[in-house]
């Protein structure tokens, strides 16, 4: 059966009038987020956007967030999220997609009084927002999050990368400012013709994750005695982590007689290939809050092949564990490592680079206590209100432009 939408304008006078009058008035806002990914659904995005909201909590800006997702009761903004109506996503049975309704859109945009709006992925709920936006003059902003592109040539569809990119100029190419979550990222972005690019960091729960959270018993589960050192990852278990190349790097290093155990954190389709692959490691399934905390800092040297990544946060989480990192070359992570002080950057997908550093790593003993010193040190000035409040500075000043240059709707 096909769906129809009814088509919506806003209205002449009433809410559109109170704002614009609203803006001269006092400096405040009211920001609608639009996103596909939320907590209690738990990724990097719903993460991030939670630490978000609580700044806008803290700071008393008021908001609203559209999305499928509604999270339980002891969250505090709980009360901030219209759920949208959704279907799921087949490949992958955790993520919802919106149904895109306009005229409830434009009414609840209206109702609410937003001053702007920040759509977080191109979704057709995202899309979908932009265009009723448009038509209130309320201006639009969008973050990075997701390397949907790359994704193609994990999936046998590499031709298909091109388009990938096209679709995302044409989304965010609706967006007066395009947060992006590391400066790598941020030029590729400009490289391939998105404009109005903008540094949006992101932050770290330092007493959350602490090399003080190291649990004998969870060395234990993995069978590795004092001396020798664990190798952790945490990942979605997703081809577009490049996890082939973590098979290869763990095949090298016992090639070459390196002690170590493995241990990886995180679920997803590959995980019952990789235990096939990898038995003799340890695979800890899901884990989240303080349990995750632990496993961090119950291990010793973390690695992260993947290629696809914006910023990494568990490279972010592994640093203030106090744990030194192998990271790629390509994507996010490698701005967050100093070469040989807090971990290393190998070249993108090329297991023996990996290998020759991580080897470096498990088998110094000091060398991995002054990287790991390093690592906990190089995540002390990522303050999550900090940097959201740089955020809330680059909203201002859109919104404060947009006044100046439509004072009136």
């Amino acid at each position: 059966m096909a769906l129809t939408t009814t088509a919506w304008r806003p209205s002449v006078d009433g809410p559109a009038t109170l704002r614009a009058a609203r803006r001269w008035a006092e400096p405040r806002m009211r920001v609608a987020y639009f996103t596909e990914s939320l907590y209690p659904h738990v990724d990097g995005v719903s993460r991030t956007l939670a630490r978000l909201f609580d700044t806008l909590l803290l700071r008393g800006i008021d908001f609203r967030v559209f999305s499928p997702f509604l999270p339980p009761k002891e969250v505090g903004w709980r009360d901030r999220v219209r759920v949208m109506r959704y279907v799921r996503f087949p490949p992958y049975p955790d993520y919802r997609v919106s149904l895109p309704y306009g005229q409830r859109i434009g009414e609840a945009l209206e109702e609410f009084g937003a001053d702007l709006v920040h759509v977080v992925s191109p979704t057709p709920l995202a899309y979908r927002a932009q265009g009723i936006a448009r038509r209130l003059g309320i201006p639009v902003v969008g973050s990075f999050h997701t390397h949907f592109a790359s994704y193609f040539r994990y999936y046998g569809l590499g031709p298909l990368e091109p388009i990938g990119w096209r679709l995302l100029r044409a989304f965010y190419s609706r967006c007066e400012r395009v947060y992006a979550p590391s400066a790598s990222i941020g030029r590729e972005l400009a490289s391939q013709g998105i404009e109005s690019v903008e540094l949006w960091s992101r932050g770290i729960d330092l007493a959350g994750f602490s090399p003080e959270h190291r649990d004998p018993a969870i060395r234990g589960l993995i069978g590795a005695a004092d001396t020798v050192p664990v190798l952790l990852m945490v990942s979605r278990l997703v081809r577009e982590k490049d996890l082939a190349d973590l098979v290869e790097i763990d095949r090298i290093l016992r090639g070459r007689g390196v002690r170590f155990a493995l241990a990886l954190v995180g679920d997803g389709p590959m995980r019952a290939r990789l235990e096939r692959k990898l038995s003799h490691g340890t695979f800890a399934g899901h884990r989240s809050g303080p349990d995750l905390a632990r496993w961090y800092a119950s291990a010793d040297v973390f690695v992260f092949p993947s290629t696809t990544e914006t910023l990494g946060n568990v490279v972010l989480e592994a640093l203030a564990s106090g744990l030194p990192a192998v990271v790629s070359d390509r994507g996010g992570p490698q701005d967050m490592i100093r070469h040989g002080e807090n971990g290393f950057i190998a070249r993108a997908n090329d297991p023996f680079d990996f290998a020759t550093h991580l080897q470096r790593l498990l088998e110094n003993p000091d060398l991995r206590t002054r990287l790991a010193h390093n690592a906990r040190a190089s995540a002390d000035s990522r303050d999550w209100h900090e940097i959201n409040g740089t955020l809330l500075d680059s909203y201002r000043k859109v919104v404060t432009r947009r006044a100046h240059v439509q004072p009136s709707r």
